[in-house]
């Protein structure tokens, strides 16, 4: 009986020290909670980020505290970037851009997956349009979640210290009015019109720094269907070149990024047609154009790098 309460208490001995050493062994192998920065730089898929992120000066900002979302492009990402940019490697990017495209990539709040819907928000870039206005990001979650209509997110919710990171297949560069544009579903029928055939050169024009910042007060799909229907016209096509031209033209004020604060009532604007409307704010923004119809301005300040964007649900007449 002695002998086996003995070996009983030498079992139960060493399965304590066991279970202790185990214990202790778990506590060791444990991770330490990391910074986004951190744990950018212990990810191989990430090491073109890393080093973006050191080159342009903000490791710090990704390494302190904060609650930052960030959507974080792949080696592939970068090197397709770089490609088309006609950079031979980081190193050839200037730094101030490359801090603005970082920063375009991050947001000043922590969302995760759950969180997103379909919707604008605002990075912690700015373009040349404004020096105080932050950069819109369009996150599109209708089929998967796309930014800006060019970056797929493959993977989500890879907690920091300081926030969240959402892997992304595409670096996001700098949106203009024609990025803007063309990644909202409910622009289609302005981008239809933009790039018929028979119209100027608007995707060179509203996409680049000539006669920028823009203002451009954008119509809805629903405010072109109601156009055609208030013309008695079957279709867009049928509209006659040179009138979709200048109405195209009214819609877009040149050299100024008036955004819905600098907007006064009874403002009188000039636009890139040459032919004026005037906005009131009685009631809600609102333009009455030159055939003395109005619009409403149903969503406002879509910052885009050379200029800004208002959301109309009737299309103007000059």
């Amino acid at each position: 009986m002695k002998n086996l309460i003995k070996t009983f208490t030498v079992l139960f001995c060493a399965s304590i020290l066991s279970y202790s050493c185990a214990s202790k062994e778990d506590e060791t192998t444990m991770e330490t909670p990391k910074s986004i920065y951190e744990l950018a730089a212990a990810d191989s898929d990430l090491s073109s980020l890393k080093a973006a992120v050191d080159k342009a000066g903000l490791s710090a900002t990704l390494s302190g505290s904060g609650t930052f979302t960030v959507f974080a492009p792949s080696n592939a990402a970068f090197s397709q970037f770089l490609t088309a940019n006609g950079f031979a490697s980081l190193n050839d990017v200037p730094n101030a851009v490359l801090k603005e495209v970082l920063l375009n990539h991050v947001l000043g709040s922590k969302v995760m997956a759950s969180q997103v819907t379909t919707a604008y928000v605002s990075t912690l870039a700015k373009g040349s349009a404004s020096a105080t206005r932050n950069l819109s990001m369009f996150i599109n979650t209708a089929s998967g979640v796309k930014i800006n209509g060019v970056a797929n997110v493959t993977k989500t919710d890879i907690g920091a210290t300081n926030g969240v990171i959402h892997k992304v297949d595409v670096v996001i560069g700098l949106p203009t009015i024609v990025t803007h544009a063309a990644a909202n579903p409910n622009f289609t029928s302005l981008v239809a019109a933009l790039t018929r055939a028979d119209q100027p050169n608007f995707v060179s024009i509203l996409g680049g720094t000539a006669s920028s910042p823009f203002t451009v007060f954008a119509p809805t799909n629903t405010a072109f269907t109601n156009l055609l229907t208030e013309l008695n016209l079957p279709n867009l096509a049928a509209i006659p070149g040179a009138t979709l031209t200048e109405v195209l033209k009214y819609h877009v004020v040149a050299g100024a990024n008036v955004a819905s604060t600098g907007i006064t009532d009874n403002m009188v604007v000039t636009t890139f047609q040459g032919g004026t409307f005037k906005l009131t704010t009685t009631g809600g923004v609102k333009i009455i154009d030159q055939k003395a119809r109005t619009s409403n301005v149903i969503a406002t300040d879509v910052q885009c790098s050379n200029g800004i964007i208002h959301v109309i649900d009737k299309v103007l007449l000059p």
